[in-house]
């Protein structure tokens, strides 16, 4: 070996002996690098839901109670040393996998997330498109899919949500306690899906406005229901 051969192999050597190590320290890699999730704004202004859902419990709800989460999740994840996920669907779909801090704000942060875009200045009214043709076959009718989502929604006991899911093809209506979310693994099977409408009724969604009347909250939630999202997730879940 000349010497320009010997000193090129050398300086090779030395740089995987630096760079090597650095990426091997788990979640402070290259490889493994955790990246932030970020608070999605509004599709509206805080007052676009009254008389229905009040200015302030908006404000309050998502730059308080969702921020939370969302700040909560990130500090979670900077201490997870596996893969760094996706996306949060995939944190919950992988739920059994996670500890409950990263669960927990994970579902928190998800499920508000698809809340704000379930709901519309201009949602209410009647129900179109695939559907209503899916709600009429599996619930015989539209007042009946309400009534059993409604008193879903309010007879569930402490804080979480309640659920329009599609399982296997067929609609259903679940409920899931605190930030729990049908597309954890952790759940019973009966309980899992795709999410196609939710609606919070933790207390901090209705309680300046209707305080301890949660019934008339979930009346009122029908007048803002964003029956074009839901129609957009129908069609994504079966036409993929």
């Amino acid at each position: 070996m000349n010497k320009r051969d010997f000193l090129k192999t050398g300086f090779v050597s030395a740089l995987g002996l630096i760079s090597l190590p650095s990426l091997a320290k788990g979640k402070n890699s290259l490889f493994s690098k955790q990246k932030e999730f970020i608070l999605p704004e509004l599709p509206y202004p805080y007052d676009a839901l009254e008389p229905y859902i009040d200015k302030e419990t908006v404000r309050i709800h998502h730059d308080k109670h969702h921020a939370g989460y969302t700040a909560k999740l990130n500090a979670a994840l900077k201490n997870y040393t596996g893969p760094p996920p996706a996306n949060v669907k995939e944190i919950l779909s992988n739920a059994s996998q996670y500890n409950d801090a990263i669960v927990n704000n994970g579902g928190g942060f998800l499920n508000h997330k698809l809340y704000w875009k379930f709901m519309s200045p201009d949602g209410g009214g009647t129900l179109n498109g695939p559907v209503a043709e899916a709600i009429q076959r599996d619930f015989g009718s539209f007042d009946n899919f309400r009534e059993e989502f409604s008193t879903s929604a309010i007879k569930l006991f402490g804080s979480g949500w309640a659920w329009l899911i599609i399982q296997d093809g067929k609609l259903k209506i679940t409920t899931t306690a605190n930030q729990d979310n049908p597309f954890m693994d952790t759940l019973p099977e009966d309980q899992r899906g795709f999410p196609l409408l939710n609606i919070d009724v933790w207390e901090h969604a209705y309680y300046l406005k209707y305080q301890n009347r949660r019934a008339e909250y979930v009346d009122a939630f029908w007048n803002v229901v964003n029956w074009e999202f839901v129609n957009k997730r129908y069609d994504k879940v079966t036409k993929s």
